[in-house]
Formats: C-alpha cells, structure tokens, sequence
C-alpha cells in the first residue's frame, strides 16, 4: 500500500522514520512519500519537501513566511492527489496538518491517520471540531489524552505508548556510554569533568532566546570543574551558536553535532538545561536531572495572557505525564538568569532536589507503560486499511 506522511520538525521526523519502518514489517509492500527530513528519507521515503522549508514558529515568522508556507501547503495537497494514497499520516503540526485532513477528507481520497495527537488540551480545543470531522483515527502517544478526548469530547482514539521511550530505551541498548570517547569526539580535553548539556531547542527563534540566558546561568560551574555542552540542532549553522558562545566566554561552552545527537550528549550529562518540548520527556528518560527554561519576550505579557488562555497547569511533557511538578519551569519572565542558576544548583550531584527529582521520573515512566509504540500504531493503522 501507499502512505503519504506529514512531519514538521525534526521530533516529528524521528517518530515518522520509526513508524515507517514499523509500516513496513507489517506490509512489505509499502510505499512512502513524504513531507519531512532527512530521517524519513532514509527509512525510504520519497522526501517530496523537507521541513526546513516550512517550519517556522510564532505570529511574526509565520506570518513574514506565509506566502511560502501556503505555497508548500497547496503542493502537498496537489502531490496527495496526484499520487492517490492509500492513507495520508499526519505527525503533529497541526496547524498545517488539519488544512491537509480537511482537504483529503472533503475530497474523500483516503483514510487519514493522526500519529501523535494535536495538543488541544493546552490550547485551540475548539479544533476537536476539526478532528472529530477529518481524522479517520487519532493515535495517542500521552496517557492523560485518553480522558480528555473519550471522557471529555467522547472521542475514541488508540494510547499505542510513547515512541521516545521506545527511542531512548533502544538507544541505551545499543550505545553504551563511553566517556572517553565522546571526550575525545566533542573536544572536552578533561574527560573527569561533569557534563551540563544545554539543549537551547531546534528552531533559531528559540536558540537566539534561549542560549545566551542558558550560557549566563551556567557559566560558574565552569569554573567549578563542569564543561558546558551545546546540543546543536543538525538543520541550524555553527554560526548561529557560535555568535551566542563568542558573547558569553566565560562559560566555555563547546558545540555538539556528533554521532547520536541530543542522545549522546545526554547519556554523559550530570544534570541539563532544556527547552520545553520532546527533549524535557528524553532527558528525563535518559535519568538526567534538568530545568525547564524558556524564554519568549514582553515576559511579563505572555505569563498574563498564559494563566489566561492555557487550559494545563504545566507546560513540561514530564510534568504532564506525572500530574505533578517534578521538573521546575521558568517561562516567559521567569526564566532569568538567576532563577536559572538557583534550580540549576539544587540538582547537582549530591543534592536532595537531584534525588527528588529521580524519583519523580521513576512515577512519569511508570505511567507511560511499555516500548512498541509505532509497532501498535503501524499495525493497528495496516489492520484498518486491509478491513475497509
């Protein structure tokens, strides 16, 4: 059969390479195109755009860009038809993905397969509207959605587990720490330094806001024998990082884009300062005590406008799953670079926040279950296409 997939960021892409090759085991015969990245591409995907092209984040971006976000949109919509799909699978990005599923539902083209839901429960619940209408069957990588979509919007959809505990898990399995190694790899010189990884996000909007605050929090450890580490997004250029890192010297922060990512970087870090997003939930996976930072301009605005309008009370995948606070967030105004500082200091080796911290990681794993989540998705999508 043929799928079309639909991913718009790097996450995304990962979680889409992973559920084609699932695809695959289940129908030997497959066939994929796709909007997305260099991942999906190697897993065999026919790469018809690549997400650097799209992906742009914020009213201001988005709207300086618009021209060219609708000009990818209508030639999705050209390439679905043209190619006539057996299923179209969105991952995410739904404010591109929803206009997609509109269009191949009124036009009746196919089955169209939502993988990794539309976080409607944050904010835009008013698109349950729109999936309840478009989307043939919606997969669930969050346990708590299950109550907000069949409970609350009685809306049946499939908990198939989270595919980032089935990404770290079998990364730990087949990439054992060497720290020697990655030392030797990442330049560090000292490989009986302590690591702190600084992961500023994968979008340059978010590096710019991020890192240099991430960079002025953490630069006193480095004189206190910790080597700062930068997890490099692989679609952004060094110069972007290395005009953040030539500002704050005294940190000495080297840059990391080897082999394994964010994924390597974590497995030899003692503690990390992370975006919100996928890599609070990995780092957590990977054991690593962390502070959830970040920062958006007119602070003060946005903290208003965010007890205002968000419909959650964190805005952390770890918090999230676990219902409570294990990791601290500074958003908006509170990320400073002293708050920064003072959170960062409370998880170090040897600190009760650090034991504390673990334990609540313990909790969220717990609660997500067990790996096979693009295996239960691929053959719950394959069964529904061969009964229909």
């Amino acid at each position: 059969m043929k799928y079309f997939l639909i991913a718009g960021e790097a996450s995304g892409d990962l979680h889409a390479s992973h559920l084609m090759q699932a695809l695959r085991r289940e129908d030997p015969e497959a066939c994929f195109r796709c909007y997305g990245g260099d991942l999906m591409q190697a897993a065999g995907g026919e790469l018809r755009c690549h997400y650097r092209e799209l992906a742009y984040m914020g009213f201001i971006p988005v709207l300086l860009h618009l021209p060219r976000i609708l000009g990818g949109m209508r030639r999705c919509k050209r390439d679905i038809a043209g190619w006539k799909p057996d299923a179209v699978i969105l991952v995410d990005y739904p404010g591109f993905n929803l206009s997609i599923a509109r269009y191949v539902a009124r036009h009746s083209f196919c089955p169209v397969f939502y993988y990794i839901a539309p976080k409607i429960w944050a904010w835009k619940e008013h698109r349950i509207r729109s999936i309840r209408r478009d989307v043939t069957r919606l997969f669930s990588i969050l346990p708590f959605e299950v109550d907000f979509f069949e409970k609350k919007h009685h809306y049946p959809i499939s908990y198939v587990g989270n595919p980032t505990l089935d990404e770290v898990c079998a990364y730990r399995r087949f990439h054992p720490a060497d720290p020697e190694a990655f030392a030797r790899e990442a330049g560090l010189g000292d490989v009986s330094r302590p690591v702190i990884a600084l992961l500023p996000g994968s979008r340059r909007q978010e590096v710019r806001a991020n890192l240099r605050r991430m960079l002025e929090a953490a630069a006193p450890l480095a004189q206190q024998g910790y080597t700062l580490v930068v997890a490099c997004a692989p679609s952004l250029p060094d110069e972007v990082y290395g005009q953040i890192l030539s500002a704050v010297p005294q940190a000495r922060a080297v840059l990391w884009k080897g082999a394994g990512g964010a994924f390597r970087l974590l497995s030899h870090s003692s503690a990390a300062l992370v975006t919100s997003g996928t890599a609070t939930l990995e780092t957590a996976l990977f054991q690593v005590p962390q502070v959830v930072c970040y920062y958006v301009s007119c602070g003060r605005l946005v903290s208003l406008l965010r007890r205002l309008f968000l419909k959650v009370p964190y805005i952390s995948l770890v918090n999230l799953i676990a219902g409570r606070e294990v990791v601290p967030e500074l958003v908006a105004d509170g990320m400073t670079v002293s708050n920064v500082r003072s959170r960062l200091f409370d998880i170090l080796p040897g600190t009760a926040g650090r034991k504390s911290m673990l334990q609540g990681y313990g909790e969220m794993a717990a609660r997500l279950g067990g790996e096979g989540a693009p295996v239960q998705a691929a053959r719950e999508m394959v069964q529904r296409l061969v009964r229909q």
